[in-house]
């Protein structure tokens, strides 16, 4: 069968706009052959839509589109994700798949299973389907599952149903498996739900067409790289990552393909460089101001912000403190002129000088600590986000994953911002990205030699809130940091499984203290893109007041 694969690109609750994508992508796929044509999950309503679904009007005027997409089919079949309503017990909706086809009636299949953990919260929402069965779509019987439906206990975090809808399919004669996904992004996963798909393939021996959306909707990016294998389990198409394709596939097809995946910092700047452009288009922003200290996460968040919305629509700033030092301010200013972006200079010595002195007398007797440091960066945060308000810009903020998980950053300073680009990107893989960025992306964007000053990369990382300071005067090397933070935050496992692995118990136990006593800061942070298999805020829910201590 010839089945058109619509990979497109929908806006939580623009239901007008997300319909004439999928009527654009049907008529284009139509044209070209297809005979039935797949959407991703929810694509009239955008993935997630969360509370908007309660809203009085929301699922009513998503139904009405629906009807709309109805009488726009022609001879291809059109399979489209919506929300239908829940006429019996349960939850008031489902995640639903519509077959539309030109003079018959409407017919449905609800997704079965329902994921309740990490970033899903479906639940809430929906109720299961209460059976699946197969359509009959010019001469080939269809079996229809929804994103979660298809990913079999193997490749899930435990054990969570107990039924298989694919199995239930095929035992009533299903010929080709389709499934509407929208899968979040999150690195290696293309590569994961490849070998699930071509495994399930091989299981059943059944073709599988596997439409997954792509774009930024919060904190969540999806990647898109649909796929189709045919009965064997060889992969026979893959759509592009991390942009809007469409593709029309023979099922039958034996011309077999190697599945494509880039390099992780090709991927990662990717996935950040998607995020940020569709943060600012659907949300309507235009620019993006960033406060460039001359270290290398600001000028990485720099150089994403660049690739995302055009060098014209970007200013980085240089807010240089006494303890600032020259070679910083001149990083920040070639990376500005690398990157052909508008720069200013915008000393905060005097302020800083201003504001300590009006706590003379009472801090008097006192020592100099983080107090004073803290002013800094606060008062970098007053600069940008007066440069935001009088021109429109969005703040991005430059903490990393590292600095974020313990609290090595200033609340409503350098944590300030309407975005967090790389808030979940480990401190060593930033200057992984930073390296690629050197090396592949600066050959392919036509610059000669570093975009990223050498100096930035190459200098211990520092805060420069006072004389001579380091990173590592506080915290553990950065190799052995992202380590520990990698099996305490994304692994859950204790500080006594940490310390099993071989890592000094005086650092794990303070890194798991900072990163307790810290989550305060993390429920006020920005929302940050998520790319990791577990981010701080959306998909990790910890108390704030607590006390308990492995």
């Amino acid at each position: 069968m010839k089945i058109g694969f619509a990979q497109i690109n929908p806006t939580v609750g623009d239901l007008r706009g997300n319909c004439e994508l999928i009527i654009g992508a049907y008529e284009r796929l139509a044209a070209a052959g297809a005979e039935l044509i797949l959407t991703p999950e929810l694509a009239i309503s955008g993935y997630p839509p969360q509370d908007l679904v309660f809203k009085s009007r929301f699922v009513s005027e998503n139904l009405a589109i629906l009807e709309k997409l109805h009488s726009r089919v022609g001879e291809a079949a059109l399979l489209v994700g919506f929300v239908d309503r829940n006429e019996g017990r349960g939850k008031p909706f489902h995640n639903a798949a519509a077959l539309l086809e030109r003079g018959k009636p409407l017919r449905k299949a609800h997704k079965s299973l329902l994921p309740t953990y990490d970033v899903f919260d479906e639940d809430r929402y929906f109720e299961p389907a209460s059976r699946v069965e197969p359509f009959d779509v010019h001469g080939k019987r269809i079996g229809v599952t929804i994103c979660e439906d298809i990913w079999t206990e193997h490749y899930l975090p435990r054990p969570l149903y107990d039924i298989e809808p694919v199995r239930g399919l095929i035992e009533q004669g299903a010929e080709i498996i389709v499934n509407l996904s929208s899968s979040p992004f999150t690195l290696h996963k293309p590569a994961v739900r490849y070998e699930m798909v071509a495994g399930s393939a091989r299981t059943h021996r059944r073709a599988i067409c596997y439409c997954n959306v792509v774009g930024g909707n919060d904190q969540l990016l999806f990647d898109g790289n649909s796929i189709a294998v045919n009965s064997a389990g060889n992969l026979i198409a893959q759509l592009g990552a991390f942009h809007e394709d469409e593709a029309v596939v023979d099922t039958d097809s034996t011309a077999a393909i190697e599945f494509r995946e880039g390099k992780t910092p090709e991927v990662l700047f990717a996935a950040l460089s998607l995020g940020v452009r569709d943060y600012f288009r659907k949300c309507n922003f235009h620019s993006a101001v960033v406060g460039l200290s001359g270290g290398v996460d600001s000028a990485v968040t720099a150089v994403i912000a660049v690739d995302a919305l055009g060098a014209e629509n970007v200013t980085g700033v240089s807010m240089p403190s006494p303890y600032s030092s020259r070679g910083s301010i001149d990083d920040a200013r070639a990376l500005a002129r690398n990157l052909g972006i508008k720069f200013l200079e915008i000393p905060i010595s005097d302020a800083f000088t201003v504001f300590k002195s009006q706590f003379k007398e009472i801090f008097k007797g006192l020592p100099e600590n983080e107090t004073e440091e803290n002013m800094q960066p606060r008062l970098r945060a007053m600069t940008l986000m007066a440069l935001s308000n009088k021109f429109g810009h969005l703040l991005l903020t430059t903490g990393n994953k590292s600095e974020l998980a313990v609290g090595y950053c200033t609340i409503y300073g350098d944590m300030a911002g309407g975005l967090a680009v790389i808030s979940d990107v480990p401190k060593t893989m930033v200057y992984e990205l930073a390296r690629w960025i050197n090396s592949d992306y600066s050959s392919r964007s036509g610059h000669q030699g570093d975009l990223i000053p050498k100096s930035t990369i190459d200098k211990p990382p520092s805060a420069e809130l006072k004389p001579n300071q380091k990173d590592q005067d506080t915290l553990p090397p950065y190799e052995i940091l992202d380590q520990i933070l990698h099996l305490y935050v994304e692994e859950n496992l204790s500080a006594r499984d940490i310390i099993a692995h071989g890592f000094d118990e005086k650092t794990v136990r303070w890194l798991q203290r900072r990163v307790d006593l810290n989550e305060y800061k993390r429920e006020q942070a920005a929302p940050g893109l998520k790319v990791t298999s577990r981010a701080f805020g959306l998909g990790r829910k910890m108390p704030i007041a607590q006390k308990y201590v492995d």
